[in-house]
């Protein structure tokens, strides 16, 4: 008797079981056989055997399709629930969310904001609409080949314009060709120029760190400036002050009071001033209980606190310099409150200002503990890297000038008192004084070999912010020094380069082709074709510049397209500073403090451990701890309080016009394709009606 191959008979089957579960619980489960030894010897069996081996095979095999359609179905359901999920999420966060609009200071200018997001707002909707036109053309046969336009068959043909849609994207081409073409074209023909000029000054600056490089050029301070520091006491020892400005910064002030304090220096060469003001008791406590503790272990150092804050950082540092003990002291070194110098940077610093009675700052470089943290502060280290590595070094070795970094850098106060203190007229008070000092013929120096570890901001909020304050303050500055500059008493190529390269070239003209030339004018070509931007401006230029700015930091180079993208998304930012500052817009004032992390490498907590010996607290001020405590806690508080991302809505809106224009784009390239197709099968077909050619765009 044959063997039954019934798949469904318990215990008559043979070789391995295959179970098929399903994820929905309203289904069955059922067990399909595997491969049995007869299934191989089907050529050797009974017809019969056969038939009754496929049937079984063709069992097995809807069941398995069965079971991926089911899958596909789950998959298709997922998406779909995620995809509702998403959008419920996006409409909670816009109701009730925070936006960039919560958090406009007193000091901005809300209508002229408005005005701005607006405008992005009016070429997102334009290019939104474009786009829905260009996609039913699209469909209906009226392809996007090139900017060369065939509209004869329409005008010249009884039957080319078929329909209401027809005639109006007709008037649309012509529109398009004769009023919005030419005047988009000039404006992307002049943005074109001034890309190539800042690109060929960028080229320059790159040339120049590249010769540095190779001749090994770099600013040495007299030899017997450092071997008086190496002689003892009575070596070459001015007197120093040294400056920390700070406000309502209680993430940072140990680390920088305590690095300052441990400055490799003759404590009675040395006098250390804390700038505090912060409004916050608190902080005020913490600081003052920091001061006492290393007062108590024979560190020069003093505790300032303003009744009125007027002014910001220039208003601080002016009133500390009003002191009556400051005229001992020959020289000034500043540090913000997130600065960490090293213990011999005054001994690497103050020996190039002797012997140069001419040179008035000497600058060092900025690195970061937190470069690596996230994709932010990554981005931001390759912008720094080359702006100390690149712009700063090449000025300051051929130059002699360069913009202050407003920290980390040590005055002659006697060039500070030439050029007029600090002033508050500006939110770039240490750009301000630099620019007077140069007026005035001091020199600076940039030492690039000298470090000072500090923080970049960690989040996006953070950064723009201060991105706003560093495009906006150099426009305001420029207004306030052109008359200066000119009645100067300077050399022409100076006058030059601080008008035409220092001002407008790398604050002025920058952001504004960024913006207008990569934001506005590539995504408006896309849908008016006619207007023309060529591929070396739009791929070429571009790539190599963003290689060249990324070379100072090569363990970047895997960042190098997040870095491109990251720049054009923050030219909207740069752009809306640098026309606040410009034209004394409200926002243009706007100051808020940098906000910090708190962070410091691994080695620089074990040599400052190393070096500090244990502090026996005395008279500490009453009930401290316990502020202390609470302060904890209400950091952890807040640390587990549920954070909502904002909406930064102008970003956004500039995210989705790039994304309709990149949909058009994608549009134009199928057309091309479809034309050539099309013109293919006309060629072929010999008896075709050229009444029916479509409109070519």
């Amino acid at each position: 008797m044959a063997p039954s191959f019934d798949i469904w008979a318990k215990g008559s089957h043979k070789g391995t079981p295959v179970v098929v579960k399903m994820e929905n619980p309203n289904w069955s489960m059922f067990e399909l056989e595997g491969p049995s030894e007869d299934d191989f010897l089907i050529g050797n069996t009974p017809t019969g055997s056969r038939e009754k081996a496929r049937g079984k095979n063709a069992k097995q095999l809807t069941w398995v399709l069965l079971l991926k359609a089911h899958r596909a179905a789950g998959c298709l359901t997922s998406l779909g629930s995620a995809f509702v999920s998403l959008g419920s999420a996006i409409r909670r966060r816009v109701a009730s969310g925070r936006t960039d609009a919560d958090s406009t200071s007193s000091n901005e200018n809300k209508t002229v904001k408005t005005r701005f997001y607006n405008c992005i707002k009016v070429f997102l909707w334009l290019s939104l609409l474009l786009l829905g036109f260009e996609i039913a053309a699209y469909f209906k046969g009226w392809h996007f080949d090139a900017p060369k336009l065939q509209l004869q068959y329409v005008f010249t043909s009884p039957y080319g314009v078929r329909d209401v849609f027809d005639w109006v994207y007709t008037r649309w081409v012509l529109i398009r060709v004769e009023y919005l073409a030419p005047p988009l074209q000039f404006l992307s023909n002049f943005c074109i120029v001034l890309f190539l000029i800042q690109s060929l000054d960028r080229l320059i600056l790159c040339l120049g760190c590249f010769w540095i490089r190779l001749k090994k050029i770099k600013p040495i301070p007299k030899q017997d400036a450092v071997a008086d520091l190496e002689s003892g006491e009575n070596g070459f020892f001015p007197m120093v002050l040294v400056q920390i400005p700070m406000c309502n910064e209680k993430e940072v002030y140990q680390q920088s009071i305590g690095a300052v304090c441990n400055l490799d220096w003759p404590k009675s060469k040395i006098l250390i001033q804390i700038l505090d003001d912060s409004d916050d008791p608190t902080t005020q406590l913490l600081i003052k209980e920091e001061v006492h503790k290393w007062q108590q272990e024979g560190a020069n150092i003093v505790y300032r606190h303003r009744i009125i804050r007027d002014g910001y950082k220039a208003g601080n540092l002016k009133s500390a310099m009003g002191c009556s003990y400051v005229k001992d002291c020959e020289f000034v070194a500043i540090f913000d409150a997130d600065f960490q110098p090293t213990p011999d940077f005054l001994k690497r610093t103050v020996p190039h200002f002797k012997d140069n009675e001419d040179v008035g700052l000497v600058q060092a470089r900025w690195s970061f503990v937190n470069k690596d943290e996230n994709l932010l502060t990554r981005l931001q280290n390759i912008n720094l890297a080359f702006h100390f590595e690149v712009e700063q070094q090449v000025n300051g070795i051929f130059l002699n000038f360069f913009g202050f970094n407003g920290t980390a850098g040590v005055w002659r106060i006697k060039a500070l008192e030439e050029s007029g203190g600090w002033l508050e007229r500006t939110t770039v008070e240490d750009m301000d004084i630099a620019v007077r000092a140069h007026l005035k013929g001091w020199k600076f120096v940039f030492l690039n070999d000298v470090e000072c570890q500090c923080e970049v901001p960690e989040s996006y909020e953070a950064y723009r912010k201060q991105q706003h304050r560093w495009h906006s303050g150099p426009m305001q500055l420029f207004r306030l020094c052109l008359p200066d500059i000119i009645r100067a008493k300077i050399s022409v190529w100076k006058k030059f380069n601080l008008i035409f390269l220092f001002f407008l070239l790398r604050k002025l003209i920058l952001p504004f082709y960024s913006f207008t030339l990569f934001c506005i004018i590539l995504p408006m070509t896309m849908f008016v074709p006619e207007a023309e931007l060529p591929a070396w401006v739009v791929c070429y230029i571009p790539a190599t510049m963003s290689f060249l700015n990324i070379l100072p930091a090569p363990k970047s180079f895997p960042f190098i397209v997040p870095y491109l993208l990251f720049e054009n998304t923050m030219s909207v930012t740069k752009f809306n500073a640098m026309i606040s500052g410009l034209f004394q817009l409200g926002s243009a004032y706007e100051w808020v403090v940098t906000k910090k992390s708190g962070r410091s490498s691994e080695g620089d907590l074990v040599s400052l451990v190393e070096k500090k010996p244990k502090h026996h607290r005395v008279g500490s001020e009453p009930n401290l701890e316990e502020m202390k405590a609470d302060l904890q806690q209400e950091q952890e508080q807040k640390a587990r309080k549920k954070k909502h991302n904002r909406i930064y809505t102008k970003e956004l809106s500039l995210a989705f016009l790039l994304l309709t224009a990149s949909a058009r784009s994608l549009l134009s390239a199928q057309g091309s394709v479809k034309d050539r197709l099309g013109a293919d099968t006309n060629t072929a077909d010999a008896g075709g009606d050229t009444r029916n050619s479509d409109v070519r765009l």
